[in-house]
């Protein structure tokens, strides 16, 4: 174990162990409806776009991150909230579905949380939300999930509840023994050290790294080194996901670059959702860091060649498919 309670990754074994199976993942996170427009383009401010299709769909990036870990072969407890409104009875009722314990799934008084996307005619989207219940979810309340928290391998967590309730969840999954995953997202400004340091591993794509660590720039020789400083002072694994190139491996013992499989982009919404899920799966499954941000990165490309946030998330066979095509 390293300094700061921080258990390293880069050196692990590199295949899954025999027989240890997959650890219980844990997703505290949102809930939401996505209301998807796709657009020739994304709108200026101002300005009105005329849309060719309209899908409504699950969303959130807990319940996204929930969906692609079950998917892939993971065993997925959820906690959070949703609205007494029909979309938070269809949103518990799809989770359900997925293979996702839904027990935790509170109910709230508020409504259940809305993302509005525009998808362009080259996959890229604006998102913007409301959190409506996911926001009810206090600090407080993870003590009625205390059994959520007990036998937890993997407990991955996103910045779409409130952040005082992602601190409370990070620091009850690492008293219970539990490795964390944070996906930055959506971040406005530099993380508190109490966060960072109740955190094994911190996924951010090049825009959130670069605001994580407070740099003007978000080129990659610019994050790197900043990244490294980052990893050196906390302890702690930064993985920079960097879209159609990959992601950026970096801890305080060196960094490591892992390519993406190219595919045809239909739409990027989720795409670092299935990352996330498919991370976490990894390393429940016991694959050194390497191993399992290749597997999320496979995770991610197939997604972005699907539409939808839920919809899109990948199946194990697809993943062990395209990474047969694109070998390392």
């Amino acid at each position: 174990m390293t300094t700061n309670g921080c258990r390293p990754f880069m050196h692990e074994p590199s295949v899954r162990d025999a027989g240890a199976g997959t650890g219980q993942i844990l997703v505290v996170g949102s809930v939401n409806t996505d209301l998807v427009v796709r657009a020739e383009r994304i709108p200026r401010p101002g300005e009105t776009v005329q849309g060719s299709a309209f899908l409504i769909g699950g969303g959130g990036k807990g319940a996204n991150q929930a969906v692609a870990a079950a998917r892939l072969g993971g065993s997925v407890r959820f906690v959070g909230r949703v609205g007494p409104d029909a979309f938070g009875q269809t949103r518990r009722a799809e989770l359900l579905r997925a293979g996702i314990d839904v027990q935790d799934l509170g109910s709230a008084t508020e409504p259940t949380g809305v993302a509005l996307i525009v998808v362009d005619a080259h996959g890229e989207n604006a998102i913007a939300t409301a959190p409506g219940a996911n926001h009810a979810l206090a600090p407080e309340d993870l003590a009625a999930h205390e059994s959520a928290f007990a036998s937890v391998a993997i407990c991955l967590l996103q910045m779409e509840l409130q952040m005082t309730t992602v601190k409370a969840a990070a620091r009850r999954a690492r008293r219970a023994g539990a490795r964390v995953i944070l996906n930055p997202a959506p971040i406005a400004c530099p993380l508190q050290d109490d966060l960072i340091e109740a955190v094994d591993v911190l996924v951010p794509n090049e825009r959130e790294a670069a605001t994580l660590l407070g740099v003007a720039s978000e080129e990659r020789s610019a994050l790197e080194d900043a990244a490294r400083a980052f990893a050196a002072k906390y302890r702690r694994t930064m993985i920079v996901t960097l879209g159609s190139a990959g992601a950026l491996i970096v801890e305080a013992e060196g960094s490591h670059h892992v390519p993406a499989p190219r595919v045809t982009v239909t739409d990027t919404t989720g795409a670092g959702d299935a990352f996330c899920g498919a991370l976490a799966v990894a390393m429940a499954e016991g694959l050194a860091i390497v191993a399992a941000v290749r597997f999320a990165c496979a995770a991610g490309a197939m997604a972005v060649t699907k539409r939808g946030a839920h919809e899109a998330m990948p199946w194990r066979d697809d993943i062990d498919a395209l990474l047969r095509e694109h070998p390392a």
